[in-house]
């Protein structure tokens, strides 16, 4: 990236990958990547080379999250550097796979954007993921895609250590795992068509202004009340379910006892939960998310 008279330059994207499957119970994803597979001229775009692929496959085989552990969480320095061997978990084994296809990030061969595609069981609707505040390319594509999907943005973490522009996360919800609805599957179909919409008109030199993009900054993550042998001993209050990016005030309910008792949010300030009673995160000890919101600005970009 260069800045010229304070327009970003970035090269084009002339190589784009979309992942499924990174979990292999998020059907949308899933199906759409070997839907493209067969048939790929939807993703197709001008002078784009648009690759889909299925990131875990034995996971998908057995309709489980993952094998071993986590593949989403398996994009890490350490283990991307690990030796080869029969001993590494699968995913660990897989991530590497992944970051010599697609990767390594700053290499001349790095894809320039990965879209990875995720479903949840939480009401969060259209959620892209930006992993860096200053990611002019990425916050610029937010941007174009919102007023077409009145989307909503949480600011967290990405798998960068493969892509040489970052990673665009495509999250929809509420979906069960191993089930596909076909509300979802559209949304993420239809997000996807206008990312790369994004991409052609970049790539054919259409300068985007600078703007303005709305976001949900992660600030701190809830456990389940627990007993002292670590069991969980309450639930996600019914004036919460659902709820995701509604504001939480101080006093709040948050939980409800399995006795009946309520316990209240006693943060300071207001806060905007997400990924509430998420079915993946139970074995996190993760209740949901809390977020604050805050407005980031996009300078100008234009192709280099």
């Amino acid at each position: 990236m260069t800045s010229i008279s304070n327009v970003s330059c970035f090269n084009e994207a002339r190589r784009v990958a979309i992942f499924g499957g990174t979990h292999g119970n998020e059907m949308s994803g899933i199906t759409l990547v070997n839907l493209w597979i067969k048939n790929g001229k939807e993703i197709q775009r001008k002078g784009v080379e648009t690759k889909p692929f299925i990131t875990n496959p034995r996971a998908v085989e057995k309709c489980t999250r993952y094998v071993d552990t986590d593949l989403n969480r398996a994009f890490t320095t350490e283990n991307l550097s690990a030796p080869s061997g029969d001993d590494l978990p699968y995913e660990v084994k897989r991530a590497q796979q992944i970051n010599e296809i697609f990767g390594p990030k700053g290499s001349p061969d790095a894809y320039d954007v990965i879209f990875d595609l995720h479903n949840t069981t939480s009401n969060m609707g259209c959620t892209l993921i930006l992993e860096s505040s200053k990611d002019h390319f990425n916050l610029q594509m937010m941007h174009y895609i919102k007023p077409a999907l009145d989307m909503v943005y949480l600011e967290g973490l990405s798998l960068d250590l493969v892509c040489l522009e970052g990673l665009s996360l495509d999250l929809v919800g509420p979906q069960p795992q191993g089930v596909l609805r076909s509300n979802i599957f559209e949304s993420m179909r239809v997000v996807l068509k206008h990312a790369l919409d994004f991409i052609e008109l970049f790539n054919e030199g259409l300068e985007f202004p600078p703007c303005s993009v709305d976001v949900f900054r992660v600030w701190d993550k809830m456990d389940y009340p627990r007993d002292t042998n670590g069991n969980i001993i309450a639930m996600v209050h019914p004036n919460l379910q659902d709820c995701d990016w509604e504001p939480l005030n101080p006093g709040d309910p948050m939980f409800q006892m399995f006795d009946g008792t309520t316990v209240r949010y006693e943060g300071v300030g207001t806060v905007y939960p997400t990924f509430i009673n998420e079915a993946a995160y139970y074995e996190k000890q993760q209740a949901f998310v809390t977020t604050r919101r805050e407005t980031l600005v996009a300078g100008a970009i234009k192709k280099a």
